[in-house]
C-alpha cells in the first residue's frame, strides 16, 4: 500500500434515515489513497446503505461526503459520481446478460466518452480515435481479468466467479480512482475466492484504491490494510486486521462469539 495518509474519501457525521429507522448513525470514516479498506458487520449493520449513499443512489439525511477534495453529498446522480472516478459494484451481478463479455466491457466506457452526440452521429475522426482506444483498452482489461478466452461468450453463460470478475471489469472500463466492492466473494467456491482475492490485490497494486464490503472475515483480514466495523449504522471499531480480530467488542457485537476464526 502506498498510503501517504491523504484521504481520497472522507465521510463526516453521516446519517441516513428511513422514516424512524436510522440506517447510518453519525458515521465518520476515511478511505486513504492507495489502501484496501474492509468494511464488515452483521446483516443490517448499514454497509450496503453506506455504499448507496456514497454512490448517489440514496441521498444523505445529514453529514458530508468528500471525494478527492470535492463535496459530493448533494449529487444524487450515480452517473455523475461515476464520472468523477468513484465506481461501485453490486451484490447481484449487474451485467448485460444477453450481450457478450466484450460488449459488456465496452458499455462501461460510455462514462468516459468525450466525443459529443454530433460527432458520434457523423463518425468524426475523434470518434474513430476513441473507438480504437476503447477496443484496445477492452483487450487489456479482458486479459488482465482472465476473460480473453471468453470474450465472445454471452455474460449469462459464464460461471458465477467469472460473472463477478466481469462486473469488476465493467467498472475498470470507467477508470476508477476508488472502487467500492460490495460482497465480491459471495457464492464463490474456495478456488474462486482465492482467485478473486489475488485479483483485488493486484488491482490495488496497479494503483486503484479499494473499499470492500464482505462477510468472509478471513478473506478481509488477509486482503485489507485496515478494517472498519459497523453495527446498527454506527462504527464500533477501526484498525489494523490484527487489532480487529482481537477486539472484544467486535467479537461480541459482530460475531456473537468468544473467538474470531
Amino acid at each position: 500500500m502506498s498510503n501517504n495518509n491523504r484521504a481520497l474519501l472522507e465521510i463526516n457525521n453521516l446519517h441516513k434515515h428511513f422514516g424512524g429507522l436510522s440506517a447510518i448513525d453519525g458515521l465518520d470514516m476515511h478511505v486513504y489513497e492507495g489502501e484496501i479498506l474492509g468494511v464488515i458487520g452483521p446483516n443490517g449493520a448499514g454497509k450496503t446503505t453506506l455504499y448507496n449513499v456514497i454512490s448517489g443512489f440514496y441521498g444523505a439525511t445529514k453529514g458530508k461526503i468528500i471525494f478527492r477534495g470535492e463535496d459530493i453529498t448533494s449529487i444524487s446522480s450515480m452517473n455523475r459520481i461515476c464520472k468523477k472516478g468513484l465506481l461501485r459494484t453490486f451484490q447481484a451481478n449487474s451485467l448485460f446478460r444477453d450481450e457478450t463479455v466484450r460488449d459488456n466491457i465496452i458499455f462501461g466506457f460510455h462514462l468516459t466518452r468525450t466525443a459529443g452526440s454530433f460527432q458520434w452521429f457523423f463518425n468524426t475522426g475523434k470518434v474513430r480515435e476513441q473507438e480504437q482506444h476503447i477496443h484496445a483498452k477492452t483487450d487489456e482489461i479482458l486479459e488482465y481479468m482472465g476473460l480473453s478466452d471468453l470474450s465472445d461468450d454471452l455474460a449469462k453463460n459464464l460461471p458465477h466467479g467469472q460473472q463477478r470478475a466481469l462486473g469488476i471489469a465493467i467498472a475498470l472500463a470507467a477508470d476508477p480512482k476508488l472502487l467500492l466492492l460490495d460482497e465480491p466473494l459471495t457464492g464463490m467456491n474456495p478456488t474462486e475466492k482465492t482467485e478473486m482475492v489475488k485479483l483485488i490485490s493486484n488491482l490495488n497494486t496497479k494503483g486503484i484504491t479499494i473499499c470492500i464490503i464482505e462477510h468472509d472475515v478471513a478473506s478481509v483480514v488477509s486482503l485489507c490494510h485496515r478494517i472498519v466495523v459497523l453495527n446498527y449504522g454506527r462504527k464500533i471499531a477501526e484498525g489494523l486486521p490484527s487489532e480487529i480480530i482481537n477486539n472484544q467488542d467486535v467479537i461480541t457485537a459482530y460475531l456473537g462469539m468468544d473467538t474470531m476464526e
